[in-house]
């Protein structure tokens, strides 16, 4: 009877372990509870160290060596190739390479409203040098304050920004996302859809910029609905509208997705991550080092916030900083070059 209960408690664990590893072969990745779970892969590979760990002890009773060796190697086959999975992804690095005259830096960071102070989220822009700054949960007052000091210190950018419902009265910030973009880049301006709420991510606003003149890709400041339990069908769905706004062509997103890349094993298309973009983080030594939430350690997070390029850029580094000012999100930033 005892045999026949471990048998089984095996065979579920590693089925369960099957699952937790590798849910897009299942097609469960955007399913409750396994996305969730999925999301923070540094957890789980601790989790399966554990339970290798307590089937050591057990098999120092003699009754249980064998269920003990079952779980243990099921334990070690979950935790050997979840490590593959995150060195394959990187554990992190602390640089960005020596930015160059044709260099692109993308830094994205949601602010959780005003818990960054406009002073910090300047300073680092000038401090990390960057080109395209995402700012989801930013109001449009902020971002303003922010380009007056970044003008100021001979760094300017513009300011563009889309508002969720902008007759209710104090609504929540999550409600406004800003972007900043250098004239180097050329002159931006946010498409009529994404401004009026016809065609953008559902609950929480994104921003689609377009070169005015034509040349230069088009930008896609990204804020997608957690999934929590009642919002998954929302969740699901912005996903798949992000994956969208990345058709062949010259495109650069960045921001709060709310989901990793395992949450986007069916979006991608040619090589792509979502749509035709790939995620820079995962290959540049950053993929699984999360940015949120802020309160953990980085590798027991989940990394949710990204900056996805089509292939006309060569991803060349990235670092997810560390000091997150208030914020429960990490900055992720980014370097680029065009291709060929």
């Amino acid at each position: 009877m005892f045999r026949l209960l471990g048998i089984l408690i095996t065979v579920l664990f590693a089925a369960a372990t099957a699952v937790v590893v590798w849910p897009q072969f299942f097609r469960l990745e955007q399913t409750y509870p396994f996305a969730q779970v999925v999301a923070a892969r540094g957890v789980v590979l601790g989790i399966f160290v554990v339970i290798a760990l307590l089937a050591l002890l057990l098999l120092l009773a003699r009754p249980l060596r064998g269920f003990a060796a079952s779980i243990l190697i099921v334990a070690l086959l979950g935790a050997g190739a979840t490590g593959i999975i995150g060195a394959t992804r990187g554990f992190g690095t602390s640089a960005l390479p020596d930015k160059t005259e044709t260099s692109v830096r993308v830094l994205t960071w949601n602010t959780a409203g005003e818990a960054v102070s406009a002073d910090q989220i300047a300073q680092e822009i000038l401090d990390q040098g960057a080109d395209i700054v995402a700012l989801p949960e930013t109001t449009e007052a902020v971002g303003e304050r922010i380009a007056l000091m970044l003008r100021e210190q001979g760094h300017p950018m513009w300011v563009h920004h889309v508002q969720f419902r902008p007759d209710v009265p104090d609504g929540p910030q999550s409600w406004q996302t800003t972007v900043l973009v250098s004239p180097d880049l050329g002159e931006y301006s946010v498409i009529e859809s994404s401004q009026d709420g016809t065609s953008n991510t559902g609950s929480v606003p994104s921003v689609v910029l377009m070169p005015v003149d034509g040349s230069g890709p088009t930008v896609v400041a990204v804020h997608a609905v957690a999934p929590r339990v009642e919002e998954m069908q929302q969740w699901q769905s912005d996903l798949q509208w992000i994956a969208d706004q990345c058709p062949a062509g010259d495109f650069i997103l960045a921001g709060d997705f709310n989901a990793t890349i395992d949450h986007m094993a069916g979006l991608g298309v040619e090589g792509g991550d979502i749509g035709y973009c790939r995620d820079v983080a995962s290959r540049t030594g950053n993929g699984v080092v999360g940015t949120w939430p802020s309160s953990l350690p980085p590798l027991a997070g989940a990394p949710i916030d990204h900056v996805m390029a089509s292939q006309n850029w060569t991803p060349t580094g990235s670092v997810v900083l560390d000091d997150a000012g208030g914020s429960d999100h990490r900055a992720l930033v980014v370097q680029l070059e065009p291709a060929g």
